[in-house]
């Protein structure tokens, strides 16, 4: 059987800050030949879309409407038409305060949001049109970690359901802990807690974002506050550390912040990007035996603040959101060295704190 050719056009939908300037959502068409974007369409109906998710059928983008600790945040469901990039709003649910991530699973049952501020994961049931219902289950977390200004109660920053999506993961970088809950998305709780229902990791690191090797045998997580990166032998939902490497150069006095993680879809390499004062993006190559990381070098993400970056699907480009310096820079990647250069094509906008890729063919 011929494989499915793989698209040469797709849509790069952007996650903002409306609150710093920008308008909403935008949606760009990126061209893998180039690595150009051009801008297609927007929609300002909600406030601070600061990360999205994609429908596995391309026909419902979802996004967190992230406010402050005084304001309960929300969650909203638009429709999505790829080859034009017209997004439209359906509807909005309550969710916890500050919620920072969200994501659907594959059979678009149920939609996920990481509240930051209220330390909480809730569940949203999908309706058959996109729309999101109540939240049907809200998992609250408790306790706190020894960094006082940080940490002085839960702050869940994750929440992602694993490849073959039988367990929950999400991270809580006031605890520092990944917790790992059982999924069913027949049940009405569809979570319930696994055993082990977490792990810890070094007090103080401050747990953020998670990927998966291609393989799904290991599991990487880059914490906020340390700035390392975890490598765990995933192990059917009962992870087992096998390393940590940090993302600082030695002797260095730049403040550390770690953001995002991404694997390559050739499973070769692992990139993580440092904020603080550092604005860098680390490569490491992944070794395909043991899934241990080996550091190849570190650059500039050419801005300010790289909060959220993407790997386009072809594994050619890479794409970071400097959100502080308001802009998008692509790079080029090294497909046997794994190194990144930077290209001349960017995009100018106002806090970008959010990039997905999906299909515009």
């Amino acid at each position: 059987m011929a494989q499915a050719k793989q698209p040469t056009t797709f849509d790069v939908l952007i996650g903002t800050y409306t609150s710093n300037g920008s308008d909403g959502i935008y949606v760009y068409r990126f061209y893998t030949q180039t690595g150009k974007l051009v801008y297609l369409n927007r929609t300002t109906a909600v406030d601070n879309p600061s990360y999205l998710c994609v429908a596995k059928n391309n026909k419902f983008v979802y996004s967190v409407n992230e406010m402050n600790d005084d304001h309960k945040g929300s969650v909203s469901a638009f429709s999505f038409e790829p080859v034009g990039g017209k997004i439209e709003l359906i509807n909005k649910q309550t969710s916890g305060a500050g919620p920072a991530y969200i994501s659907v699973d594959k059979d678009q049952k149920h939609v996920f949001t990481a509240n930051y501020n209220s330390g909480s994961l809730s569940v949203f049931p999908v309706n058959k049109d996109g729309s999101l219902n109540p939240a049907s289950q809200t998992l609250q977390d408790a306790g706190h970690g020894p960094d006082k200004a940080r940490q002085e109660k839960p702050h869940v920053h994750t929440a992602m359901l694993s490849p073959d999506e039988k367990y929950m993961l999400y991270t809580d970088l006031g605890t520092d802990k990944l917790n790992i809950y059982r999924y069913k998305s027949s049940q009405a709780q569809p979570l319930t807690p696994a055993s082990p229902p977490f792990i810890s990791v070094t007090p103080g690191d401050g747990p953020r974002h998670i990927d998966f090797g291609t393989n799904h045998k290991y599991l990487y997580m880059v914490t906020e506050m340390g700035a390392n990166i975890y490598t765990y032998e995933y192990n059917g939902g009962k992870p087992k550390m096998l390393q940590k490497v940090s993302m600082m150069a030695d002797g260095s006095t730049k403040q550390p912040g770690g953001a995002d993680i991404h694997v390559s879809p050739d499973g070769l390499f692992l990139y993580a990007t440092n904020r603080g004062t550092a604005n860098e993006i680390v490569t490491y190559a992944i070794n395909q035996e043991n899934g241990l990381l080996t550091f190849i070098n570190r650059q500039g993400t050419g801005g300010n603040h790289p909060r959220n970056f993407v790997i386009d699907p072809t594994g050619n480009y890479l794409l970071v959101a400097n959100m502080k310096s308001n802009n998008i820079i692509v790079f080029k990647i090294n497909r046997t060295t794994g190194k990144l250069s930077q290209t001349n094509n960017r995009v100018q906008l106002d806090s970008p704190s959010c990039l997905k890729f999906t299909s515009a063919e």
